[in-house]
């Protein structure tokens, strides 16, 4: 895999050293912000440029990917809001278009006139195992990290989680019942 590159400068770096010389508070704070937002975009440029042959994003494909875990392969559309913790405005307009691609249906709520339910149908089960095989064979995106640093990437992650309310898997290695 080519080594994406945009600048022969380590900005961030550079903007660390810079805030730090200029007495700016928490410098390391700021180039870890800094660092994370930025490998968010190249991970999803990887997976968005991986999905594409299927016609899918990344917020399509999770999606998908949610009502293959449900049960009968549907599920209510407020609740994939609160799965995918998105706005209910995004969970209709990703379903509009994978309704419009044919991958899923969406149909009244059996026991909830209020409720619409999305299912997935026979094509958007084949298209999200050939985009899930697409996704495996860039590794999600994460390149040549090593399994190991990919542990602790999603242990470190789960500390930001942890602080903003999510709840995070306590099996992880850092967290122990009572301590985060």
């Amino acid at each position: 895999m080519a080594k994406e590159q945009t600048s022969e400068l380590d900005l961030i770096g550079e903007t660390r050293r810079n805030w730090g010389e200029r007495g700016i508070r928490e410098p390391e704070a700021m180039a870890a912000a800094t660092s994370l937002a930025r490998a968010q975009q190249v991970v999803l440029g990887r997976i968005n440029q991986a999905l594409g042959e299927y016609s899918l994003t990344f917020s399509r494909y999770e999606a998908l990917a949610l009502l293959s875990f449900a049960r009968n392969e549907s599920m209510g559309m407020a609740r994939m809001g609160e799965r995918l913790q998105v706005h209910p405005t995004s969970v209709t307009s990703t379903i509009d278009r994978l309704e419009r691609d044919g991958l899923v249906i969406r149909s009244p709520h059996p026991d909830d006139r209020r409720a619409t339910l999305a299912t997935l149908t026979d094509n958007g089960r084949e298209v999200l195992t050939a985009a899930t095989a697409a996704l495996e064979d860039i590794r999600w995106g994460m390149g040549e990290i090593a399994d190991g640093d990919l542990s602790n990437l999603t242990v470190n992650l789960a500390h930001v989680r942890a602080s903003a309310g999510d709840n995070t898997d306590d099996s992880l290695p850092i967290f122990t019942k009572g301590t985060s």
